[in-house]
């Protein structure tokens, strides 16, 4: 019998609490990105604002108030709005794939044509001390909202190639890690899939032996207060 102990799904969960630090255009708020793979849902848990989104089919702005349920499908950018201590709940499919890298954020493209001088824009210092962590995030949202600005205007403006330049040199970038993420994947969400195939086999030739394999778990944030793409992240392990 395939079994698998993983969140419901396969998915990844944190806590956000979304930066309040005010931008070129005078919003305060996360680093605009997009993932690859992973669909990305939020569950408003306190403050108020708001989540600006950018498909081929255009810009969008979705209100975030406490109890609103968002999510979107790989492709989409999005940027998180804080008017008034925005908080979510992050739901994120394929867990350990945005861990591993499944996002690509809308830096200029003089930052995405080289993966070392994106790596340069887009990794914090690990080991430095807070404020300057604070600092490194902040420039990195900064430098972001640029691109996504930039893009912006052009599907605004009715030219949808920067946004399509944007997702060729995303999917340039990550190439090289594809074979890491399938591992992932078939030991997550694979694995989960196959695990409830299992089960429905079991149940129609009548045995119920895997109901006797039930376990609990229960798991508390393993870091508090992280430099995140949006915000501040309590994130736990699975």
């Amino acid at each position: 019998m395939v079994t698998f102990e993983g969140l419901p799904g396969a998915v990844a969960v944190s806590h956000l609490s979304v930066y309040d630090w005010p931008a070129a255009d005078g919003l305060r708020g996360g680093t605009p990105h997009l993932h690859l793979t992973c669909s990305e849902g939020y569950v408003v848990v306190g403050g108020s604002g708001s989540v600006q989104t950018l498909t081929a089919s255009g810009f969008q702005e979705t209100p975030l108030t406490p109890g609103a349920l968002v999510w979107f499908t790989p492709g989409a950018v999005h940027r998180l709005v804080n008017e008034d201590g925005l908080r979510v709940i992050v739901l994120m499919q394929n867990s350990g794939l945005p861990e591993a890298g499944d996002a690509v954020l809308t830096l200029p493209p003089r930052c995405l044509a080289d993966p070392d001088v994106y790596r340069a824009a887009a990794t914090l210092p690990g080991d430095a001390e807070e404020a300057v962590r604070e600092r490194a995030a902040r420039a990195r949202r900064d430098l972001a909202v640029e691109g996504f600005l930039v893009l912006r205007e052009a599907v605004e403006g009715g030219d949808p190639e920067p946004l399509a330049a944007f997702h060729r040199a995303a999917a340039a970038l990550v190439r090289p890690r594809t074979p890491e993420w399938r591992t992932r994947w078939e030991k997550g969400a694979a694995t989960a899939a196959a695990a409830t195939a299992a089960q429905l086999d079991a149940l129609e030739r009548g045995e119920a032996g895997h109901l006797a394999d039930a376990r609990v778990h229960s798991e508390h944030p393993s870091a508090h207060g992280g430099f995140g793409m949006c915000g501040r992240l309590d994130v736990y392990r699975t």
